[in-house]
């Protein structure tokens, strides 16, 4: 597949993460919608910190929240890019992977910049044996992009046959 396409897939990815969030940040703080009855609903709020609400910006206290992530966000996006680079061409799998990676840490950061904070609003339940609250952390695409692109990128790391490399 030819790089542009995979440009064209991050793009479309931020964009919908980005439309997706400014629909539900459109609505009051606390709004919460069933789409499934209480297996699945939108709940809008506010994420200042990183994964499942964690602060590892309090480790540079003296650093603001939207430039230490900004400091982050560019080092994953380099790696990833990088990764992107060093990956055989017909590992379709980890590329789109690592497309839906640089997508998703972007389309946070956007929220970052332009809020100081990320949106979150869609919530699932989840078994109680699970997850004690019933609730997984509510979360937004570009979490989800995060997600499918590490899994993506197991995929074609250990699941799919990889071209030999004649070296003769």
């Amino acid at each position: 597949m030819k790089t542009i396409i995979y440009a064209a897939n991050a793009i479309v990815a931020l964009v919908l993460d980005q439309m997706t969030k400014h629909w539900a940040d459109s609505h009051n703080l606390g709004w919460s919608m069933s789409l499934i009855g209480d297996l699945f609903r939108f709940t809008l709020v506010y994420n200042e910190g990183a994964a499942f609400s964690l602060s590892p910006q309090s480790i540079l206290p003296w650093l603001s929240p939207t430039v230490f992530f900004g400091i982050l966000t560019a080092i994953a996006c380099i790696g990833a890019i990088y990764f992107f680079k060093s990956s055989h061409e017909q590992d379709y799998f980890s590329r789109l992977g690592i497309v839906l990676i640089i997508a998703g840490a972007l389309g946070n950061f956007c929220d970052r910049l332009r809020i100081g904070k990320v949106v979150d609003f869609i919530d699932v339940a989840f078994p109680k044996f699970i997850i004690e609250s019933g609730r997984w952390p509510t979360f937004n695409l570009a979490d989800s992009w995060v997600t499918m692109g590490i899994a993506l990128m197991f995929i074609g790391a250990y699941c799919i046959k990889k071209p030999q490399i004649s070296r003769s």
